[in-house]
């Protein structure tokens, strides 16, 4: 069930300089992070996009067309209340493969901005985008990675 696939207008192009920490307790900002190489983001913002976004992780760093893409997850709690976050790190800590914690991202602030980065248009999908080594967007659509992913691969060439 694919809800979306490529928009590339449609949504912020700068992406947010908000520092959020990664599952091996690091501080984290993606767009210092993603400099100069090609990455894959893919972000939840809601428990029920989770899976999801977990399908995509899993099906990039599967895939040998994408091998040479950095893949970072992040997870936005802002909204979730201070008390629960802790509880929510530790489940996502037990769920990630602790080779690719240091790849994914908990923010807690600036919301709207990375909705407007994503394009957001419902919390219940995971949001993929695809930069460019120069930071250029070249592929962005939120739903099912078994239905989207051979777009993403489709934009690489």
């Amino acid at each position: 069930m694919a809800l979306a696939s490529v928009c590339v207008l449609g949504h912020a192009q700068t992406l947010p300089a908000t520092t959020g920490e990664t599952l091996t307790g690091q501080p984290l900002a993606l767009a210092q992070a993603v400099k100069r190489h090609p990455a894959v983001l893919i972000a939840s913002f809601s428990k029920d996009a989770g899976s999801g976004a977990d399908a995509w992780a899993r099906a990039v760093r599967q895939d040998t067309a994408l091998a040479g893409v950095a893949t970072y997850e992040a997870a936005m709690l802002e909204r979730a209340p201070g008390f629960i976050r802790g509880i929510i790190k530790s489940g996502l800590r037990k769920q990630v493969p602790a080779g690719v914690q240091d790849h994914f991202l908990v923010l807690t602030q600036d919301e709207p901005l990375w909705r407007s980065y994503f394009g957001v248009s419902t919390d219940k999908d995971p949001y993929v985008v695809l930069l460019d080594a120069s930071g250029r967007t070249l592929w962005h659509g939120h739903g099912d990675a078994q239905n989207l992913e051979p777009l993403l691969k489709a934009a690489l060439r």
